[in-house]
C-alpha cells in the first residue's frame, strides 16, 4: 500500500510542486534555439533556491545537476550540457524541489521552433495520455487502471510505451510506493485509497517502446532514435478523486497558450 498524507501534508507537498511548475514557468519563457541545456540549469537552481527550497534531483543517486533534461530521442535522464537547442528539437525537462520536507517532481516536454507535425503529434498524444490516467486514479481503482489507460491510449495511436521506467508515490521521499507503470491490465495491482499522492509521467515514443541505457550511467534514448516525449504531473487523492498539485499552468502563460486541460482536476481556490 502506498503512504497515504493528510491534509496538511498534501498542502506541503502542493508547495513543492507548485514551485515546480513555477520553476517550468521560468523555463518556458528562455528556452528558445541557440542557448545551451546547461545555461537552463543554472537559471533553475537558482530560482529553486530564491525560493527556499533546494533543488531535488542535485546530488540524488549522485546526479549532477538541478534539472534532467533530455532532446529528442534521449527519454530521460539527459545531462545538461553546452550544446545549444536547435531549431525542431523537442526537449523534455524533468524538476524536482525539496520544500518544507517534502518533494515536488514534474515534467513537460517543449517544442523549439518549427518541429515537424509527426513529433507534435507525438507530444499532443503523449499530453492527453497523461489525463486520461489522471481520470483512473481515484478511490476504488487499481495502479493497472491508470497503466491501462495510459497505454491503450497510446498504443491505439501507434505509438511506443516504455515499460522499463515508471511513475511513483511522492511525500518525503521523492521516490515512494506505489510504483507507476504507464502500462498496465484493468483491475490489477494496488487498489487506490483516499490520502495517496503520486506522480504519474508517460514517457512515450514515437517508435518501439525499448530503450538503451548508455555508459554515462544517466543518458537512455529510445533504441531506434526516434523522438521521445515525458509529461508528468503531480496527483492527490481528495474525497476519491484526483486533484492536480502541480499545474502547467505557468508554463502557458509564458508561451501565450490558452488551456482548459486541467479544468476537470483542480481545486480552484488553490492557485
Amino acid at each position: 500500500m502506498g503512504i497515504t498524507k493528510n491534509r496538511e501534508e498534501i498542502e506541503l507537498i502542493r508547495e513543492s510542486a507548485l514551485l515546480v511548475s513555477k520553476t517550468l514557468g521560468m523555463i518556458a519563457g528562455e528556452i528558445k534555439e541557440g542557448i545551451t541545456t546547461l545555461y537552463l540549469d543554472k537559471l533553475a537552481e537558482e530560482f529553486i533556491r530564491d525560493n527556499g527550497a533546494i533543488p531535488g534531483f542535485l546530488g540524488m543517486y549522485d546526479f549532477p545537476n538541478t534539472l534532467c533534461i533530455s532532446p529528442n530521442s534521449q527519454v530521460v535522464h539527459g545531462i545538461p550540457n553546452k550544446i545549444p537547442i536547435e531549431d525542431g528539437d523537442v526537449i523534455s525537462i524533468d524538476c524536482g524541489v525539496l520544500k518544507n520536507d517534502f518533494y515536488g517532481d514534474h515534467a513537460y516536454t517543449f517544442g523549439i521552433g518549427n518541429i515537424a507535425d509527426d513529433v507534435n503529434n507525438l507530444l499532443d498524444t503523449t499530453k492527453e495520455s497523461l489525463y486520461e490516467g489522471i481520470r483512473s486514479f481515484k478511490v476504488g481503482n487499481r495502479v493497472g487502471d491508470v497503466g491501462f489507460a495510459i497505454q491503450n491510449y497510446c498504443e491505439n495511436r501507434g505509438y511506443g510505451v516504455v515499460r522499463e521506467l515508471v511513475g511513483h508515490g511522492l511525500g518525503k521521499n521523492m521516490h515512494e510506493k506505489p510504483e507507476m507503470p504507464n502500462y498496465g491490465k484493468r483491475g490489477k495491482g494496488k487498489k487506490f485509497i483516499e490520502g495517496m499522492v503520486v506522480a504519474i509521467e508517460p514517457m512515450i515514443n514515437q517508435g518501439t517502446h525499448k530503450i538503451k541505457h548508455h555508459k554515462d550511467g544517466w543518458t537512455i534514448t529510445t533504441l531506434d532514435n526516434k523522438p521521445s516525449a515525458h509529461f508528468e504531473h503531480n496527483i492527490a487523492i481528495i474525497d476519491g478523486k484526483p486533484e492536480l498539485l502541480s499545474t502547467f499552468s505557468y508554463i502557458y502563460d509564458a508561451l501565450g497558450i490558452k488551456s482548459d486541460e486541467e479544468n476537470e482536476f483542480i481545486n480552484n481556490s488553490k492557485f
